[in-house]
């Protein structure tokens, strides 16, 4: 027999095992990052607040960094995507202002089997599509499939479905029919899943955007034209996406209405929040200031002149970022040169002066104040400690032995950045800190949009890439699994047989064993930055003018940055 009780068992570990943490991006309002995470769970003072003024228009104006690379969410793998389907999409569960997974389009908490392999989920019956057809079970089924089917290609459905539930690895690796995944529509309104192991952190798992249902007949209907703009689109969710078409005159900018159809629209106060692609911070500040826009990213300059004032605000998250490196290059492929180049960077200047923002010098693979011991609650990274520091004259004779070992006195590397005002900053910063320490080291840096960039890093198309994650669950995995060569994001060409098999350990031997599995993840962080196959660099803290009026915006640890579903304009 099915029984809570497990369950209740098990997220009580969960909770007990892992602190919570904060979502978001380095140059803009929203992640540009691989995905989203923080140090607390930020909700805007008033709450979930009803005290809405009757005079105040329920408009919201934000701005984001860059276009939303896509909407379908089984191919999406950035928080731009996952911020706005969010918004306008609803899965089985998504998460309060608590960090705790609450009932969306499913109608109370699973069953869990005994062994903690079976979950039972029962539907609400009062969801629709925008069209008018019923969210059923069926539509569950259908996107998981799609997801792990070799055919569409998508990156996120086998990162988070691989391992967990049941045949999706097999699927994936084309050696199964996607109808053997775990996932059955017992009826309309009702799912059972079967996981391959007890997942603790798989409650979760199931707010994140990989997750979502699709109506079948309509994606079938739309064929290639999916997801193309937001009339090949249907929601489920608070809002509904218009005026969006990324190859349109105004691609620059979109817009959301309030879903009139939504099952919980009585808790849905804003009428509409429109969207717009700003790039640079001095634009966005004066938009702010002359009341265009609501929020506004600030950097180093606006933190020093804004800092005190009733419209400054900062909020800490568990985003890191770092330089990844291309392990086939010929130079990078020696561990002396990464070392070298991981140690010179004065990442105490970094974030003091270019950041500027609260961000904190970053010396492991994974954040602080994230997740902590299940036995001593200490934190994760208290007790790895800095792994990978700045140390210049080491760095100086770790690249003298580099070059002897490689025979020349002169390198060339390239360097993949961003084209937002900050992050060319920051490169640039970069450029200088490694070219001026290094004697014989030039760098190129290249400056893309962010899908560009994402591109040139599915196709391993970088040297040195300055890039950041969030986490997408409340675990150290959703950090440490990106680094096993086997991994959908292993796009560095990095492998070492010794952490692979720590992490896959973790991840299935020692999955109910909480001490040893992380154990097992505190091994494995050493043994990545013994290594330096990356080079961390800051954990980001964002800073913000952000409109007083603006209430009840949560602030998420993982997936969208942000959720507006409760938020309001005093």
């Amino acid at each position: 027999m099915k029984k809570k009780s497990l369950l209740l068992l098990i997220l009580g570990l969960v909770m007990s095992m892992f602190l919570v943490a904060c979502g978001g991006d380095d140059t803009s309002d929203s992640d540009n990052s691989g995905n989203d995470g923080g140090s607390d769970t930020e909700q805007d003072d008033s709450g979930n607040d009803d005290s809405t003024s009757g005079d105040a228009e329920q408009v919201l104006n934000l701005m984001e960094g860059s276009q939303i690379p896509t909407m379908d969410s089984v191919m999406a793998t950035d928080a731009v995507a996952f911020q706005w389907l969010n918004e306008t999409m609803e899965g089985l569960y998504r998460l309060d202002e608590n960090t705790t997974p609450v009932p969306a389009i499913a109608d109370g908490d699973p069953v869990v089997s005994e062994d903690g392999t079976e979950w039972t989920v029962t539907l609400r019956e009062d969801a629709v599509w925008s069209n008018g057809d019923p969210v059923t079970a069926h539509d569950f089924v259908f996107a998981w499939r799609r997801a792990v089917n070799p055919e569409t290609g998508s990156e996120y459905g086998p990162f988070m479905m691989n391992g967990v539930v049941k045949n999706a690895e097999a699927i994936s690796n084309g050696e199964a029919e996607k109808e053997e995944l775990g996932i059955e529509a017992t009826s309309d309104y009702e799912l059972k899943i079967t996981l391959e192991k007890p997942v603790p952190y798989f409650h979760s798992l199931l707010t994140f955007g990989t997750y979502l249902p699709q109506n079948e007949a309509f994606v079938t209907e739309m064929g290639s034209d999916y997801a193309l703009n937001s009339e090949n689109l249907l929601y489920n969710g608070p809002f509904i996406l218009t005026e969006w078409n990324p190859t349109g005159e105004n691609a620059n900018q979109w817009t959301l209405v309030k879903n009139d159809d939504y099952w919980d629209k009585d808790n849905v106060k804003l009428e509409n929040i429109n969207v717009s692609i700003v790039k640079e911070t001095s634009t966005g500040v004066n938009l702010y200031n002359t009341g265009e826009v609501d929020r506004a990213g600030l950097s180093a300059e606006y933190v020093a002149q804004y800092a005190g004032t009733e419209d400054y605000r900062t909020l800490g998250e568990a985003v890191l970022f770092y330089l990844k490196f291309n392990h086939d290059n010929e130079f990078l492929s020696n561990v002396n040169v990464r070392k070298a180049i991981s140690m010179t960077i004065g990442k105490q200047g970094l974030v003091d002066v270019i950041l500027a923002n609260g961000s904190l010098v970053s010396n492991g693979a994974v954040p602080s104040s994230f997740t902590s011991h299940p036995d001593t609650g200490e934190d994760f990274r208290e007790i790895n400690g800095d792994l990978i520091v700045e140390d210049k004259e080491a760095a100086k004779e770790y690249w003298a032995t580099a070059l002897e070992e490689l025979g020349t006195d002169t390198v060339e590397l390239g360097y993949l950045g961003g084209d937002s005002e900050v992050a060319q900053e920051m490169d640039s910063y970069i450029k200088n800190q490694l070219e001026g320490n290094l004697d014989g080291l030039t760098v190129e840096v290249t400056s893309v949009p962010f899908e560009e960039r994402i591109s040139r890093d599915e196709n391993s198309e970088y040297d040195i890439q300055n890039s950041g994650w969030g986490p997408d669950y409340l675990d150290p995995s959703t950090w440490l699994n990106m680094w096993t060569s086997d991994s959908p994001y292993m796009t560095m060409n990095y492998n070492n047989e010794e952490y692979d098999t720590l992490i896959h350990e973790a991840n299935n031997e020692l999955i109910t064993d909480l001490t040893a599995r992380y154990d097992n993840f505190l091994e494995a962080e050493k043994v990545l930055m013994d290594d330096a196959a990356i080079a961390p660099l800051y954990q980001r803290s964002r800073a913000y003018l952000w409109r007083p009026s603006v209430k009840g915006v949560i602030s998420n640890p993982m997936g969208a940055d942000f959720t507006y579903k409760y938020a309001f304009i005093e």
